[in-house]
């Protein structure tokens, strides 16, 4: 059973090898904010597990073992957001730090009543998939707002990040997921849009945010 660190280890290169299977080891350090040795002595001792593929100056990739532990964390973290937004009324923005804590809570059978009680959700508060009880992760490829047009009506329906910071602007904004967005104009020079929503309200966004909001037609 991996500890707590281990699981956080996974869980990161989880994600950072989500779209091409593999991650640097400078980039899992980044991530974690750890040195680059105290990452490396970490993921010889996850390759001795079976759970990471790593060689010498090589990119590192999970092993099918190392994603099913760590797609059980990420289920962990995401069905705890949930539960926490839809069956507490924590706002989205508070609760990524209450999940960090619960995540690591080894206890299948109190997930699977959570995941009963809610449902099954297949989402996250903040759009993200949900893995399986088996660890399987329905990924849907949506596009970024940045990707429209002039004219476009989409549906904002996840983001590419969830940070406290970015979750507040978005409040300030009334922007949340399953919210209609007409692009109404953008900007040659820096790609920022004019967007409307809600009864013709309006806002001109960054490329940066457009880039971070992820949307279907």
């Amino acid at each position: 059973m991996a500890s707590q660190a281990e699981e956080n280890y996974l869980k990161a290169l989880f994600v950072l090898t989500e779209k091409n299977g593999e991650a640097a080891i400078s980039a899992l350090s980044n991530t974690l904010n750890v040195s680059t040795p105290t990452a490396n002595s970490m993921v010889k001792n996850l390759h001795e597990q079976g759970l990471v593929h790593y060689e010498k100056y090589k990119p590192l990739s999970l092993t099918a073992k190392g994603k099913k532990e760590a797609a059980l964390v990420i289920r962990k973290h995401r069905l705890t957001e949930m539960n926490l937004v839809e069956k507490m009324g924590f706002g989205w923005e508070m609760v990524h730090g209450i999940a960090e804590q619960i995540e690591h809570i080894k206890s299948p059978v109190f997930f699977d009543r959570m995941d009963e009680l809610m449902g099954h959700p297949t989402i996250d508060p903040h759009g993200s998939p949900i893995p399986d009880k088996n660890g399987k992760v329905n990924i849907k490829q949506y596009k970024k707002l940045s990707d429209c047009i002039a004219g476009d009506s989409v549906i904002l329906v996840a983001l590419t990040h969830s940070s406290e910071d970015f979750l507040k602007f978005l409040n300030d904004k009334n922007l949340k997921l399953g919210l209609k967005i007409n692009v109404d104009s953008i900007e040659a020079f820096d790609g920022s849009m004019s967007i409307s929503y809600q009864n013709n309200k309006r806002e001109m966004l960054s490329a940066k945010v457009c880039e971070s909001l992820l949307v279907d037609k």
